[in-house]
């Protein structure tokens, strides 16, 4: 098998990104205490409305990070080079404008994440990103 670069293939996707939310047995569940997951997810969508897809998903299987927040790029983000951004503990209400305000103006490979979502990046296992980061 060649490990050559694809560049010489075109990026499939979605025309913007796409903000995936973990409502699975963790996240968005009264095992994270203090969260009103419902609003969290309605913030979300009226937030990134026409900017981004947002969608509501089953467990992405990184529980000890809830919520779990993963942002894919457009086809254009991945053109430049833009990877799914894994997100945990995005558990209050600043975190979620930082993404909102990221994710709406371009999202990963057209737009420099804010600095304070460091704070909130993690990687989970192969086994898990395979499952969501297939494009």
């Amino acid at each position: 098998m060649s490990r050559r670069p694809r560049k010489d293939v075109p990026a499939q996707g979605a025309s913007r990104p796409t903000v995936s939310v973990c409502r699975g047995c963790c996240c968005g569940t009264e095992k994270i205490p203090g969260v009103d997951h419902a609003a969290q997810l309605a913030r979300l969508r009226s937030g990134l409305e026409g900017a981004a897809t947002v969608r509501a998903v089953e467990c992405l299987d990184a529980c000890e990070q809830g919520n779990v927040i993963v942002v894919q790029p457009s086809a254009d983000g991945r053109r430049s080079g833009g990877r799914p951004v894994w997100l945990g503990l995005v558990n209050d209400e600043h975190a979620e404008q930082d993404v909102i305000t990221w994710a709406a103006a371009g999202g990963p490979g057209l737009v420099d994440a804010p600095d304070i979502l460091d704070l909130y990046v993690f990687q989970p296992s192969r086994r898990v990103r395979a499952g969501l980061e297939t494009p």
